[in-house]
Formats: C-alpha cells, sequence, structure tokens
C-alpha cells in the first residue's frame, strides 16, 4: 500500500502566509502525495507550482461553515475549476440537514456537482455535528447526486473524523464511492485505521509526520 497517495495534504489556516502554502506543496512534491489541500485564493498558485507533477491541487468550497447560497457555492467552485483545481471539496448545508431539509441539502450538492465537469467532488458531512441518523440521510443524498466522495469533516468544529464514522460512511455509500477521513489523524497507526474502516483518503497536516513515522500535533 502507497500510503501517500492516500494523503491530502492539508493546510486550511486562516493565517497561513504563502511561505507554509510553499512549503506545503514542497513536501507534497517531495512524498508525491496524492493532492495539497489549500484555500481557494491559493489555487492559481499551487497548480502553477505543481504542473510538471502528479500531484493534485484540492480547493475547498463553502468553507468552513457551508453557509453560502448554493449559487455561491457553484460560482466558487466553477471559479476553483477555471483557475486549476482538480478537487473540490464543499461544505454540505449543515443547518438544513439538522432541520431535516433533506431536499435542500442534495439542491446544494447538485449545484456544485453540476458544475465539477471531470474533476473530483467531495462532499465533507461535518459528522461532528450530526447524529447517526443525520450522517447517513447525509451520505445519502450524496449517492442519490451521484458524487465521488464523502468527507467527515472540515477540522475546524467541534471534532474530526472518527473510526466509527468512517465505518458507518462505507456502510452506507457502498464500496464504490471515495470516503474522506479528515481531522485528528495525526500519524501512521491512527492513519492505518482510518483505512481499515473504509477512508480512501485522508485529509491530513501531519502528511510528514505519517511517513516519517512520527506523530504531529498539528492542525489544519
Amino acid at each position: 500500500m502507497q500510503i501517500n497517495k492516500y494523503i491530502d495534504h492539508t493546510i486550511l489556516k486562516a493565517d497561513a502566509p504563502k511561505s507554509k502554502v510553499q512549503q506545503i506543496i514542497d513536501e507534497a512534491k517531495k512524498y508525491d502525495f496524492m493532492s495539497v489541500c489549500i484555500n481557494p485564493t491559493w489555487v492559481s498558485y499551487a497548480a502553477e507550482e505543481l504542473k510538471d507533477t502528479d500531484v493534485k491541487v484540492c480547493t475547498v468550497i463553502g468553507f468552513p461553515l457551508g453557509a453560502n447560497t448554493s449559487e455561491v457555492k457553484a460560482f466558487e467552485a466553477k471559479n476553483a475549476l477555471e483557475n486549476g483545481a482538480d478537487e473540490i471539496d464543499m461544505v454540505i448545508n449543515i443547518g438544513a440537514a439538522k432541520a431535516g431539509d433533506w431536499d435542500l441539502v442534495e439542491a446544494d450538492i447538485a449545484a456544485v456537482n453540476a458544475v465539477k465537469a471531470d474533476k473530483l467532488l467531495k462532499v465533507i458531512i461535518e459528522t461532528s455535528l450530526l447524529t447517526d441518523e443525520e450522517k447517513v440521510k447525509a451520505c445519502e443524498a450524496c449517492v442519490r447526486v451521484g458524487v465521488d466522495f464523502v468527507k467527515t469533516s472540515t477540522g475546524f468544529s467541534t471534532g474530526g473524523a472518527t473510526v466509527a464514522d468512517v465505518k458507518l460512511m462505507r456502510q452506507t455509500v457502498g464500496p464504490d464511492m471515495g470516503v474522506k477521513a479528515s481531522g485528528g489523524v495525526h500519524n501512521l497507526a491512527e492513519a492505518q485505521a482510518m483505512i481499515d474502516a473504509g477512508a480512501t483518503r485522508l485529509g491530513v497536516s501531519a502528511g510528514v509526520a505519517i511517513m516519517e513515522g512520527l506523530t504531529s500535533d498539528a492542525s489544519y
């Protein structure tokens, strides 16, 4: 197993300067990670820096609250793709999910899915804020829309990925859709536990530590 190709090497902090984004890009090149996951303002820069590699450019949409309108999320995603993004990680309308308005949740996901063209869409359901029943319903909405991945967390809410949530999401979406575990993966053992539970991608800021057999206390 090539653990490096499970890793979306991530820097999403609001105060991350260009030098930190460059560090993430350089590390992604060194370890041949699957992608760098960065805020939209850095997409065009990262795309240029990574153009001669197979490291993808991943960015976040409606992040981290998911409370933008569907039209704004779709525009933001389209703009990111035009700037060179290969993968889009969008946040669902969490308030709508908590209210049981699953038609709105699904329509919101579909609005972004409609502009992704041949790129990947991962849908962040923010598991720490949902009941198990709501997690299942959110995943079912993603299946109906036909997105590429469901993702546990933004890393900016009350908790990150858990093995139990990854198992539940994998059970719900079946064997073919991607499942991304994000937030709270600090070392190789934790990464392996998520993969064993059904994760096919890991959103981590601890990519280097995982590769070097260390434990990181870094956050997004």
